[in-house]
């Protein structure tokens, strides 16, 4: 008796039924570009611990995904859901790929899209749209991750000038950026500022002996006594809810990338078991194989499922922060334990480079922790859901 023709990942939930003609092409799209511009080199800049930003980013910048949601400025203008969509297609390649496309357009841009004055925007956002100048976001610092409100880097006023002091870390894209936003403390709240890298003062060093997200730059940034213009803040961004509004739309990201992650390892794991004989038979044959299989395929679905959801309340305005917390705390824990089962169907072969699922399960890691922890999202829905408050 012949089998059964399997199907794919993708055709168990047919998820792109549920996809508008615009999305489905921006997904073929971008998976066509991921697969011949990253996937061939991806195990090779992970080993080497490299990312060639300065390369690729005019080709991001062709295809629209730097700012793909925002409107006018040499952006896109697409739907939010299409951008997480693109977001999926590229984490699937790599988280790092992903990151610096975050990084860009949902972090650096969209603090001057949604806080700077008209002329910071015209002056900024064409430039980093096309990829010719690359930003990076400047709000963790050494001792303040999960809680950026007690940072240390200050603003103060000299005359009509700005002077800026501190240091940030763990920020991509640090030593190739062209400018950075940074975020300091004032005597009027936490404000946001538009540094440019070559200013005097201005110091970045990149981080080594990374396990995680090893493609993809990571740096820390010091400065001392930069002198900046008046019009180098953000005028309408004043305190916390500025950098987190920005964080807000990192995240969003994340919820569809992620599952791009699970996705390909998921895949992987499927073909090696398809073609991988153990004792005369394929390992896929085995029940407990297919029981992984059916557990992680109907998480990821149901992931993929929420991302869409989210994205589809974000296009109609009606997305709240709780609920993309839901997404991150969800999406980026089944992608992970999905890349970690996937790597046991491997056996000894999911530890190399020649299969993907060990290198998402470290970037996972770094998935799983920035934009919010996992403990972090818990609380921000447990504060929603209680009216209580657990962190203080």
């Amino acid at each position: 008796m012949s089998e059964a023709k399997a199907l794919t990942v993708d055709e168990l939930f047919a998820i792109d039924s549920l996809l508008q003609p615009e999305e489905r092409e921006i997904q073929q799209t971008v998976r066509k570009f991921a697969a011949e511009h990253i996937r061939p080199h991806i195990a090779d800049w992970f080993e080497n611990a490299t990312f060639p930003v300065k390369e690729l980013a005019p080709e991001f910048g062709k295809l629209g995904l730097f700012g793909m949601h925002l409107e006018g400025y040499g952006c896109a203008g697409t739907s939010a859901t299409a951008y997480g969509i693109a977001c999926m297609e590229i984490e699937a390649a790599d988280s790092g790929a992903r990151s610096m496309i975050s990084v860009q357009g949902s972090l650096a841009m969209t603090a001057i899209y949604k806080y700077g004055s008209e002329e910071q925007k015209q002056q900024w956002l064409p430039r980093m749209a096309a990829g010719e100048v690359l930003g990076c976001f400047g709000l963790t610092e050494p001792d303040f991750g999960s809680n950026p409100g007690g940072m240390r880097t200050r603003a103060r006023r000299d005359g009509s000038d700005w002077v800026l002091n501190g240091s940030k870390m763990w920020i991509t894209n640090g030593t190739v950026a062209d400018v950075a936003i940074v975020w300091a403390q004032t005597d009027d709240k936490i404000r946001g500022f538009i540094v440019p890298t070559d200013s005097p003062g201005f110091q970045a060093r990149e981080m080594h002996k990374k396990l995680s997200l090893r493609a993809s730059i990571t740096a820390e940034l010091s400065f001392d006594d930069i002198r900046l213009p008046e019009d180098a803040m953000l005028p309408d961004a004043r305190g916390l809810a500025g950098p987190l509004g920005c964080l807000s739309e990192a995240r969003f990201g994340i919820i569809f990338g992620s599952m791009g992650a699970a996705r390909d390892c998921l895949q992987a794991a499927i073909e090696y078991a398809r073609t991988r004989e153990v004792f005369d038979k394929p390992l896929a044959a085995y029940q407990l194989t297919q029981a992984k299989i059916a557990d992680m395929a109907v998480e990821l679905g149901k992931g993929q499922l929420l991302a869409l959801h989210l994205g589809r309340l974000k296009d109609q305005d009606k997305l709240r922060p709780e609920q993309v917390s839901v997404g991150k705390l969800n999406n980026t824990r089944e992608a992970i334990e999905i890349a970690r089962t996937c790597r046991t169907i491997l056996g000894a072969n999911g530890i190399t480079l020649e299969y993907p699922v060990l290198r998402h399960a470290n970037n996972l890691e770094s998935v799983l922790t920035y934009e919010g922890t996992a403990e972090v999202h818990q609380l921000v829905i447990g504060q929603a859901l209680t009216g209580s408050s657990a962190f203080r």
